[in-house]
């Protein structure tokens, strides 16, 4: 693999990080790769481990996660299912299937941090602490909200979500785009590449071929047009040490208006089957 980018990690410890391209799958690999990830989250700031409203910042992601999760809900439940199971891998403080469960949902959930799960227990979402964790069941629908990028052994893990699958199941797949505008105006400072919290960085492509080999198909691609605003603001703050709303904005306007030629937005949303 060659060198792709010089990076650090700019919410946590200020490491400095490298981004290796990897031809055969189209995607970027984090390295070094931290023995100890865990210390990388030891953060007040992790927002999507929090339900935090401190800062104007927070208040804008929680007003667009409001927003996401009624379209998430729309979009699992548009899909074809015998018994509505739903399974959401990174399941941060449970508002998601808190409400899929109101929706009519049978829900689990995973989520490895120990204070985002006692937040989701206080909403009445009870979640497992690793995937190991759920076996014996099949799930009709499984979800992952920018969760794929955190997962270490990739292979091992996409095969377990294959396991956990009903046949014709559908896997949801949410992560950032490294091929998008947004990413290539913001260079180092790109927020989405998060290392190292984010060990991969995926492409359209690598996504295809790493599921095909679990003989997964992608029937469908989404944009996530709310994640270049969001995106393009933390993105502004690591460059600059400012908040520059004006100029995050406009980025992220201009980031969609060239996803609609390219269809490389900030983020996408992969819809998979499993055969």
């Amino acid at each position: 693999m060659k060198s792709f980018l010089k990076t650090k990690d700019f919410s946590v410890t200020g490491e400095p990080f490298e981004l290796l391209y990897d031809a055969e799958t189209d995607m970027l690999v984090t390295a070094p790769r931290p023995k100890n990830l865990s210390k990388y989250y030891e953060s007040d700031t992790y927002i999507s481990h929090t339900d935090s409203r401190n800062t104007l910042t927070d208040k804008l992601y929680q007003t667009v996660k409001r927003y996401n999760i009624k379209k998430k809900i729309k979009l699992v439940t548009s899909i074809d299912q015998d018994e509505k199971t739903l399974l959401d891998v990174g399941a941060g403080t449970g508002d998601f299937l808190l409400k899929a469960k109101m929706s009519g949902w049978q829900i689990a959930g995973v989520e490895p941090n120990a204070p985002a799960r006692e937040r989701a227990s206080q909403k009445g979402i009870e979640l497992h602490s690793d995937l190991s964790e759920i076996s014996n069941k099949q799930f009709d629908v499984i979800t992952l909200w920018h969760v794929l990028e955190h997962l270490p052994d990739l292979d091992e893990q996409i095969q377990k979500l294959e396991s956990l699958l009903k046949k014709e199941g559908r896997l949801v797949v949410a992560v950032p785009n490294f091929k998008s505008h947004d990413a290539e105006f913001y260079g180092t400072f790109w927020a989405a590449y998060d290392v190292p919290r984010h060990l991969w960085h995926f492409s359209k492509n690598a996504i295809q071929k790493l599921f095909a080999k679990q003989k997964m198909i992608l029937v469908e691609t989404k944009p996530m047009i709310f994640d270049s605003f969001y995106v393009a603001l933390l993105s502004e703050k690591y460059k600059t040490g400012k908040q520059n709303f004006l100029s995050a904005f406009w980025r992220g306007l201009i980031s969609n208006i060239s996803a609609w030629k390219s269809k490389e937005y900030s983020s996408h949303i992969y819809i998979l089957k499993k055969g």
